[in-house]
């Protein structure tokens, strides 16, 4: 179905999938004046020996939750597929988008996938090895399923792409630096959305404020965002940098890493499966759900949140340092929504210098608002939506193709 045939119809199907290095999410939109989640499907634990699948209506009600084999993120997304198949009519979709984690420097908004723009995304996958080939084996996956349908992706750091070139340079020799030897930054896809909803819910001036947003999950970045544009972000060249997260290091000093490689000889690939998968919380305390890390009473567990919210309290005071201020922070991702005593630990210590004061009780319930009425800053908790974002640029992507 052409372009121009969807939108002669006047409404479609979109199916929406992200996939990370060990989860896989799809969601189905119905697109016509404007983008409606029906349903969604969730796989975690691919790659163990049990896997978790979920599927829920937008409205919340549970349609499936069981265990599955999910040896890799094709099963995983054939798994999703049967699932969603019992309740829905998967045969009506006509336009997939693909969250892809990095576009490089030359993908810097959705695109239609081609053969040329995959073959070029191969290229990626030494500067995302967690993400990328899993991202590329869905891709292909989808197709398989769905060989006619309207294919695009999305990247993560597209939001980051027009950061200053003070953000975006390394330090490195003129030389050296290229196109690639940069700083990218990631999660764009999520800011995006949160900058879009705090337009809808107060208005385009606040979405133009001085902002700081804390994206928390097991994969975690902050941004520093003013006039709706990226300013500087904790990741850099590739997701491994800034905070500490649940299995990646964050920040480690270059003269450590060449020191562990040329004089303790460590081998290069095995020191990038320890940076990925063995570090962070998990490498610290043996453990990398935050949700299990706080029930904890071990002091390991107790060490490693004290990292992570030192490291993220660091790299909030010098994110809001760029932007001469701020006037509002917003925290989402899975931490950020849920943990209210992280939020606290970062916030509370930056009290006086910016004036940000907590209201206690909003806190631990997570309202929206979560700072006192005598703050001079906001601060608020919003749950992210990616899969939404995602389809609201296909959806401009096939009007533009209608065009």
């Amino acid at each position: 179905m052409s372009a121009r045939d969807m939108l002669r119809g006047a409404r479609y199907r979109l199916l929406t999938i992200n996939s990370g290095s060990s989860s896989l999410k799809i969601s189905l939109f119905r697109i016509a004046e404007d983008v409606s989640k029906t349903v969604s499907g969730a796989v975690t634990g691919i790659g163990a020996n049990e896997s978790r699948i979920k599927v829920e209506t937008a409205y919340g009600e549970l349609l499936l939750d069981e265990t599955v084999s999910s040896a890799n993120h094709p099963a995983a997304l054939e798994s999703l597929f049967a699932a969603l198949s019992r309740h829905i009519d998967l045969g009506s979709v006509s336009v997939i988008g693909h969250r892809i984690v990095h576009g490089g420097p030359h993908y810097t908004k959705a695109e239609r996938l081609t053969p040329s723009i995959e073959a070029d995304l191969r290229k990626l996958i030494p500067m995302a090895p967690l993400h990328m080939p899993a991202n590329l084996d869905c891709i292909f996956a989808a197709r398989q399923r769905y060989p006619d349908a309207l294919h695009y992706a999305c990247f993560d750091t597209s939001f980051h792409n027009d950061m200053p070139d003070t953000a975006r340079r390394t330090g490195l020799p003129l030389d050296m630096e290229d196109l690639f030897v940069r700083r990218f930054g990631f999660h764009g896809i999520s800011y995006a959305y949160i900058i879009d909803d705090l337009a809808a819910r107060a208005g385009d001036e606040a979405s133009k404020q001085r902002l700081l947003v804390a994206h928390l999950g097991a994969g975690a970045s902050m941004a520093a965002i003013m006039d709706r544009k990226s300013v500087d972000t904790s990741m850099g060249f590739s997701a491994l940098s800034g905070l500490l997260m649940a299995t990646r290091s964050g920040d480690i000093d270059p003269g450590l890493l060449l020191y562990l490689i040329i004089d303790k000889g460590w081998d290069p690939v095995a020191l990038r499966e320890t940076l990925y998968h063995e570090a962070g919380l998990f490498g610290l305390s043996g453990l990398s759900d935050a949700e299990t890390l706080l029930k904890s009473d071990a002091a390991a567990a107790r060490q490693a949140l004290a990292q992570f919210n030192y490291q993220a309290r660091k790299q909030a005071g010098a994110l809001i340092a760029v932007m001469g201020g701020i006037d509002r922070i917003i925290f989402t991702g899975g931490i950020g929504e849920n943990a209210p005593t992280i939020r606290a630990a970062i916030c509370e210590p930056l009290g006086d210098l910016y004036g940000i004061r907590l209201d206690a009780k909003a806190n631990d319930l997570g309202e929206t608002r979560i700072s006192a009425s005598d703050s001079f800053v906001i601060v608020e908790t919003i749950p992210t939506d990616e899969a939404t974002m995602i389809a609201r640029y296909g959806r401009a992507l096939v009007a533009s193709d209608a065009a």
